[in-house]
C-alpha cells in the first residue's frame, strides 16, 4: 500500500500556506505540523530527545550508516526522516526532535512529567544533552546563518521576545531569556525531571560521544534494541568523522536532513561546524566568561556532570 513521505507531507503543509497573512500563515502552520510531528513520534521505534545543536544530526547519520551498510543502501539519506524505513521495512524508524519549539513542543507535552499516560510514554527514549555553553554559541550559528526561514517564523512567534538574525549580537543571544543560555539549562532541567516518569529513558552526552564514540554509540543501538558489532560500530563512527562529514557537506552530498549545503565560502554555516567541547571560551571576554559560568554552576542540575561539584551552590541538592 502506498503511504506518501514524511517530507512531501511536511511540504504539502508549507507550500500552500506560504501565501496566508502572516497569523493565518503560523497558526496553520504550528496545527498541522503539530499532528505530522505526533504521527512521525507515533510510529517510531524511539525517539531522540535533543536541543539543536546537542549533536543529534551526527548522532542519526551514525545510526543510518549502520543500516545503510547492512541492507546496501544509499548513504546520503538520514535516519531521521523516514525514508530508510521505506526503502527496507526491516530498518526502524527513529523520531528526532527538540520537543519544545512551537510545533514540536506537540511532543514534549505529551512526554512532560505529569501528563497523562500514552504510548510515546513507554517508547524507549533517549536525552541527548550537551553542555548547554557550547549549544549556547553553536545555536547562535545555526539561528543567524542556517536557519530556514519557516522554522525561524514559527520559533520567533513561538518565543516571549522576537529575534532579528541580522541584528543580534552573539552575546546578546547567548544572554537571550527565551532562546540562549538561561532557558537552555532550563530545558536540560526540565528534561531530568520528565526522564524519571519515563519507563525507557536514557541520557546520552555528546561529550561521551565526542570522547567515547565507540562505546557510546553502541549504548544507543542497544537501548534501540538493535545488536551491530564491533566493526559495523567502527564503521559507522569513521564515516561520522568530523573531517568526513565536513568534506561531504562541502561537496553536497547530504540531500536532506538539515545537512544540505547553505555558503561554501562561510565556515559558520555549515552543518559540520566545529563541535568542540568547551569551544564556547574562544568567543568571549575572561569576564564573560566567568559570568556564563557561574550561571550554568547557579542553575543547572549536577546530574549531567557540567557543574563542577566543588562549585555547586550550597543550596544546590545532587539527583
Amino acid at each position: 500500500m502506498f503511504s506518501v513521505p514524511d517530507g512531501v507531507k511536511k511540504f504539502s503543509i508549507l507550500a500552500p500556506t506560504a501565501a496566508l497573512p502572516r497569523p493565518w500563515r503560523v497558526a496553520a502552520r504550528k496545527s498541522m505540523l503539530s499532528k505530522l510531528e505526533l504521527a512521525i513520534a507515533g510510529r517510531a521505534r524511539m525517539l531522540i530527545i535533543g536541543h539543536p545543536k546537542s549533536g543529534n544530526t551526527w548522532l542519526k547519520v551514525m545510526i543510518a550508516r549502520l543500516y545503510q551498510v547492512r541492507h546496501g543502501l544509499d548513504a546520503s539519506s538520514l535516519i531521521g526522516s523516514d525514508e530508510l524505513a521505506r526503502k527496507n521495512p526491516a530498518i526502524p524508524r527513529l523520531a528526532a526532535t527538540n520537543a519544545y519549539y512551537s510545533y514540536e513542543g506537540s511532543v514534549g507535552k505529551v512526554l512532560a512529567a505529569g501528563a497523562p499516560d500514552n504510548p510515546l510514554r513507554h517508547k524507549p527514549i533517549i536525552l541527548l544533552a550537551r553542555n548547554p555553553l557550547d549549544i549556547s554559541v553553536s545555536w547562535f550559528f545555526q539561528f543567524t546563518k542556517r536557519q530556514s526561514a519557516h522554522k525561524q517564523e514559527l520559533i520567533n512567534h513561538f518565543i516571549e521576545h522576537p529575534i532579528d538574525r541580522h541584528a543580534i549580537s552573539m552575546w546578546e543571544f547567548v544572554r537571550h531569556s527565551d532562546i540562549g543560555l538561561p532557558f537552555l539549562i532550563d530545558y536540560l532541567n526540565t528534561w531530568e525531571k520528565n526522564l524519571k516518569q519515563l519507563e525507557h529513558s536514557r541520557i546520552i552526552r555528546y561529550e561521551d560521544l565526542r570522547n567515547e564514540t565507540n562505546r557510546t554509540l553502541k549504548i544507543v543501538t542497544e537501548v534501540m534494541g538493535e545488536s551491530f558489532t564491533d566493526e559495523e560500530i567502527q564503521e559507522a563512527v569513521d564515516f561520522g568523522s568530523f573531517d568526513n562529514l565536513r568534506k561531504l557537506e562541502s561537496r553536497g552530498f547530504f540531500r536532506r536532513g538539515g545537512m544540505n549545503l547553505r555558503n561554501p565560502d562561510d565556515p559558520n554555516t555549515f552543518k559540520v561546524r566545529r563541535g568542540k567541547v568547551g569551544g564556547y571560551r574562544d568567543y568571549f571576554t575572561p569576564e564573560q566568561v566567568a559570568e556564563i559560568e557561574a550561571l550554568l554552576v547557579e542553575r543547572l542540575s549536577p546530574t549531567f556532570g557540567y557543574v563542577p561539584t566543588d562549585q555547586k551552590p550550597q543550596d544546590t541538592v545532587a539527583v
